[in-house]
């Protein structure tokens, strides 16, 4: 039975593994070096009580999703972007919009009004999960990161989370909404 969690520092093993494939194989993302297991560590501490990180797990765990800050001015302070990689084994089963789905919930909770995801193309597998999670394409940015021999764009996504208020309401801690 799949349950999601809150990561820590301790899962940054799993994450490291989890996400070198995508770094040093692939260009969906634009790290040129894989973060190893004690930077992943600090990215989780880093996010604090404002960012939460999640884990996915079965006897193991399968996947991981995160949010972090969209940018870093203060007006900007009801968006977060939002990632998530399945290992190799757990892609196709569903776990990815589960746990995607518990972080909206989060997130949500925690006063979040918009969710971007940024997505480089070719990525019909992760568009296809972001769209059917209500995500809309928002722009490109075209030629924008150079990988693998070739200029890449990149697509943004956006979620609708919460109807925004005036003013917008405070960004809750994780730990008072999980």
């Amino acid at each position: 039975m799949v349950t999601i969690r809150r990561a820590n520092p301790g899962d940054a093993v799993f994450i490291a593994e989890t996400y070198r494939p995508f770094v040093d194989a692939h260009y969906v993302s634009f790290e040129l070096t894989a973060p190893n297991a004690d930077e992943i560590a600090r990215r989780i501490e880093a996010a604090g009580n404002l960012y939460p990180w999640l884990i996915a797990e079965d006897d193991q765990p399968l996947a991981y999703a995160y949010a972090s800050p969209h940018r870093t001015r203060p007006a900007y302070l009801t968006s977060v972007d939002v990632a998530i990689y399945a290992a190799e084994n757990a892609r196709g089963q569903g776990v990815s919009k589960r746990l995607y789905a518990r972080l909206f919930e989060i997130l949500t909770a925690q006063n979040y009004v918009m969710a971007f995801a940024g997505i480089v193309t070719p990525n019909d597998a992760s568009i296809g999960v972001h769209k059917s999670l209500g995500f809309e394409l928002v722009g490109t940015y075209p030629n924008v990161g150079f990988k693998d021999g070739a200029w890449r764009d990149t697509t943004w996504w956006g979620k609708r989370l919460a109807e925004p208020t005036t003013p917008p309401a405070k960004i809750r801690p994780v730990s008072d909404v999980i």
